[in-house]
């Protein structure tokens, strides 16, 4: 289609049509009116593990290094993309209310932000910054550095991150595993946690409410769960009332 697409576009600049067949979808955002492309795309849920897929997960991340146990845990903790992840710096961290604060310039969409971050991560990134004391000794800048001979000492890149997870994903025989996965995970436990949609939005640092929408997937269960307590309370209140029909004389 691509293709189809710039040949007509290459027509219409030489005056040989008036319009090109093969149309442009166009978003509804900034106040454009929503428009059809010619091939209907069809958006897919985004793949979270569920409970027993994310133990066999957890149970391949114990076999990797101690940093990247750690990148593992803030970037489920901070739903943080690839990109911020290998860019967080020492500095970025207050250890005292666990906070992360998120440079605009590491963001995709540049915007600032501040993410938590848990007891777990707390630990192992206590642990790892002595390690990576004894290894490169007391440096700022980078947190994650690479510890293999080739590239010793250089601020770790973001293919080397997506490499670690392809390799999770293979011991833990979870093929659709990513590096934007525990993103994912993480937007959609808050939404679990019933935090408001705005309030996931900022942590994540979309722009739009419909981009935050798309990251969350909750499963069948809890609608269904919540289903299943409103009836039951629906249900409690017709019996009381039907109760009182008893007590007519």
């Amino acid at each position: 289609m691509v293709a189809v697409r710039s040949f007509y576009e290459y027509l219409v600049e030489d005056g040989l049509r008036e319009r090109n067949l093969v149309r442009r979808g166009q978003s509804s955002r900034r106040g454009r009116r929503p428009r059809q492309g010619l091939v209907r795309r069809f958006e897919q849920a985004p793949w979270i593990p569920n409970e027993d897929v994310w133990q066999r997960i957890l149970f391949a991340c114990a076999e990797e290094s101690l940093r990247n146990r750690l990148m593992v845990t803030l970037a489920y903790d901070g739903a943080l993309c690839r990109e911020e992840l290998v860019q967080l710096d020492v500095g970025d961290f207050e250890h005292a209310h666990r906070l992360i604060h998120l440079r605009a310039e590491t963001t995709k969409f540049q915007r600032a932000r501040e993410v938590a971050f848990d007891v777990t991560s707390s630990r192992l990134f206590l642990a790892y910054l002595n390690e990576r004391r004894g290894m490169f000794g007391r440096i700022d800048g980078p947190l994650f550095r690479s510890a293999s001979s080739r590239n010793y000492g250089k601020p770790l890149g973001p293919s080397t991150w997506s490499k670690t997870v392809e390799g999770i994903a293979r011991r833990a025989g979870a093929a659709r595993l990513s590096t934007h996965t525990f993103r994912h995970l993480r937007l959609t436990d808050l939404a679990r946690a019933d935090w408001t949609i705005d309030q996931i939005a900022q942590y994540a640092g979309h722009r739009d409410l419909a981009t935050t929408m798309r990251y969350i997937h909750l499963s069948g269960r809890e609608p269904a769960a919540r289903l299943h307590r409103a009836s039951a309370s629906i249900q409690q209140d017709r019996e009381n009332l039907l109760a009182a029909l008893a007590a007519v004389r």
